[in-house]
């Protein structure tokens, strides 16, 4: 059996941001076995699965990211929508846009220290919609 829901992040400020219980609130019951996939329908936003405890993870995570696509790059042409514009896009590409996780026992096999993150690349963001498809 397929089920398949669409529902709104509301817009958050740049970073990585913890979505978890966001998630399982917009969902009806998990099955006792399957698989939940999420896809974010944005090009410059992502989607992760990462540490959920120790806040300084996600420092690391935008410091790494902002070291690896520099802002302001000459060498962009399509900078449409700002100087953040062309790097979150690339930031998107490399975080990737959807996640699958298992399902057992009607929750989420997650790991003791992993929760799902939007990583928002965009300095001003709007709500984000993500597509959740349970597989049972």
């Amino acid at each position: 059996m397929v089920t398949q829901v669409e529902f709104s992040i509301p817009a958050q400020r740049r970073g990585f941001h913890l979505i978890t219980d966001h998630v399982l609130d917009q969902l009806t019951e998990l099955p006792k076995a399957g698989l939940l996939q999420l896809f974010i329908k944005h090009t410059s936003a992502a989607l992760a699965i990462n540490e959920n405890t120790d806040p300084s993870v996600l420092d690391d995570f935008e410091t790494s990211f902002n070291r690896i696509v520099i802002e302001g790059e000459k060498y962009y042409t399509h900078n449409d929508e700002g100087p953040d514009d062309m790097p979150a896009h690339i930031k998107a590409v490399l975080a990737g846009s959807s996640v699958t996780l298992p399902i057992t026992d009607h929750r989420l096999n997650l790991g003791t220290w992993q929760g799902i993150y939007l990583c928002e690349f965009r300095n001003r963001a709007s709500a984000r919609k993500i597509v959740a498809t349970i597989l049972s």
